[in-house]
């Protein structure tokens, strides 16, 4: 996903973008839809989360 994309999805949760970097957007919007902040955290292969918005991303 692109970063202007999260950026959106960020604001829509009223999050202050300001100059935050893609995985503390993503860290952040995980925390304001009360989900466990796991990208990038080398969960990805275990974390049974298949249809997550951030999985193509997350390492």
């Amino acid at each position: 996903m692109k970063l202007d994309e999260i950026k959106e999805i960020a604001r829509q949760h009223d999050i202050k973008v300001g100059k935050m970097k893609k995985a503390e957007l993503i860290a952040a919007i995980q925390v304001a839809e009360k989900n466990e902040v796991c990208f990038e955290t080398g969960t990805a292969d275990s974390c049974g989360q298949n249809d997550c918005l951030w999985r193509e991303d997350c390492a």
